[in-house]
């Protein structure tokens, strides 16, 4: 990207500028656009900027959201000796660089980071500027970037208790994870017609990320003949790398309204739809659930920080608020499990009565709230 490209310039007359940076996923893309929504809907002429990373799928998915993006060339340590590791500190170096070209350009009033390979030269180049910056992590197990940064920012907005390990506690606000304001108002009838589905059979919802997950689609194909023979319908989203081969496999039973679908964009109407959902235990995902109370089946991935997927699950099971089938045991016990459930309506009654209080509805407002306060001290500070 040309060095132009990290030139903006605001709108003279917008009530407040704010970037907002980080992606990577899914997980990270839908609370920062769920905070950006929050904040248009309160200052409809804000200046919003996103920042993302090149090739990820933030630089598709916010702007189909409405809003501008701009890509720096900035990708994560890989777990083994790698050419790209070796240019890692000199893409820090670039991105730091660039960021601190937009921050001087932009003049934002306040930087969001929300975690992901962006986050970092932005919240470095706004706090080194004296921008106001808030993270907002989504994690029970904090991600290295907001660890490291979480002394050089104002406000730090968690999902969870007990983050006091992570983050300095005056820093520190419990609000939950913002969840986009449509997911919960889905309309069942509405949704079985936009999938096409029978009003009189079950459906199953099985969403592995944004990007897929390579259990839950094998597992998945697996069962599609006792999917088929129990008379359950099936929406599942694959990921784009598995979406070819799952959409061959669906295709052997039509009829069945079994469907492979790379990427759901009506997540509303997919919860509306589902009877019962399949899911990894990312922090998004788990919200999503407790706020559309959906009885589900937990499979944490293991290829997470610290194991964090788990103790996200884990904080519903024991609760006896979501069921939870480890990776390993999912070859073998994930669609007994599921199937199980779906035959059981005292047993989903159950699950949506404990999952429920277990929602942040207003975590989204929380969170602005703390962003324009510090939006809000900046300008006064201007102003002097």
């Amino acid at each position: 990207m040309p060095e132009s490209a990290f030139h903006i310039e605001p709108n003279p007359t917008a009530s407040c500028r704010v970037i907002i940076s980080g992606g990577g996923t899914g997980g990270h893309i839908f609370p920062a656009v769920a905070i950006a929504n929050e904040l248009q809907r309160r200052r409809p002429d804000a200046d919003i900027l996103f920042v993302g990373a090149n090739g990820r799928m933030e630089m598709t998915r916010v702007p189909e959201a409405g809003y501008r993006i701009v890509g720096l060339n900035i990708s994560g340590l890989q777990r083994r000796l790698t050419p790209e590791n070796l240019l890692f500190p000199l893409k820090v170096f670039q991105s730091v660089r660039k960021a601190g070209k937009l921050v001087e350009s932009f003049r934002p009033d306040a930087v969001v980071g929300v975690g992901g390979y962006a986050s970092a030269p932005v919240l470095l180049a706004a706090t080194s500027r004296a921008v106001p910056a808030l993270i907002q992590e989504q994690n029970s197990y904090a991600g290295l970037v907001n660890k490291l940064l979480a002394r050089r920012v104002d406000k730090i907005c968690v999902a969870y208790e007990g983050m006091e390990q992570f983050f300095p506690a005056d820093r520190l606000v419990l609000t939950g994870n913002p969840v986009r304001s449509e997911i919960a108002g889905g309309d069942r009838a509405e949704a079985l017609k936009f999938f096409g589905l029978d009003p009189n059979k079950p459906v199953l919802l099985v969403i592995g990320g944004s990007l897929g997950a390579r259990t839950l689609n094998q597992a998945t194909a697996a069962a599609l003949p006792r999917l088929q023979q129990a008379g359950v319908q099936l929406l599942w989203q694959t990921g784009k790398l598995y979406f070819p081969t799952a959409e061959q496999q669906a295709a052997d039973y039509q009829g069945a309204n079994l469907h492979a679908l790379e990427f759901i964009k009506r997540m509303d109407l997919a919860y509306a739809a589902a009877d019962v959902v399949i899911s990894r235990a990312g922090a998004l995902s788990v919200s999503e659930l407790c706020l559309t109370a959906k009885p589900c089946v937990l499979v944490p991935s293991p290829n997470v920080a610290e194991d964090h997927q788990t103790k996200n699950a884990r904080a519903l099971s024991t609760r006896n608020a979501a069921l939870l089938v480890t990776d390993a045991e999912a070859a073998d016990k994930l669609y007994d499990v599921a199937l199980d459930l779906l035959s059981d309506p005292t047993r989903q009654a159950e699950l949506r009565r404990n999952i429920q209080p277990l929602a942040r509805p207003a975590a989204t407002i929380t969170i602005v709230d703390e962003l324009e306060a510090l939006i809000d001290r900046q300008r006064a500070k201007q102003a002097r």
